[in-house]
């Protein structure tokens, strides 16, 4: 009998750890947290294994994907100050709602969400 309760002892903690495991993962993927830059040579050097691409093809793609990256720069720039002055919008609209306490703890998630942002 205690032989079993052992077994099932084992089970469960595996079961624990596979699950939590899976939890972890799947909150700091979609949390971005483990999510790498763009790098526009793994891009091209990925794309070369999988698509079997010729020297010729792969001299071909490297402007394409550089005249992409600066559009990408140039199109990020120019909704940047209007995504920050939704962004402050927001937060305005929801300070407003908001006790004295409340608006404390907001502007400590606020300036935590900056941080975060900065790091990516």
């Amino acid at each position: 009998m205690t032989r079993r309760a052992y077994f099932y002892f084992v089970v469960t903690f595996i079961t624990g750890l596979v699950v939590g495991g899976a939890g972890v993962y799947y909150y700091a993927w979609h949390a971005g947290l483990w999510r790498h830059p763009w790098e526009e040579n793994a891009t091209i050097h990925r794309m070369t294994r999988r698509l079997d691409l010729t020297p010729h093809q792969v001299q071909e793609l490297r402007p394409i994907m550089d005249n992409t990256v600066k559009q990408w720069n140039l199109i990020q720039g120019q909704i940047k100050p209007q995504l920050d002055a939704l962004r402050q919008q927001t937060d305005d609209r929801i300070r407003q709602i908001l006790s004295a306490g409340q608006k404390n703890k907001f502007d400590v998630l606020v300036k935590k969400h900056e941080r975060h942002k900065k790091k990516r």
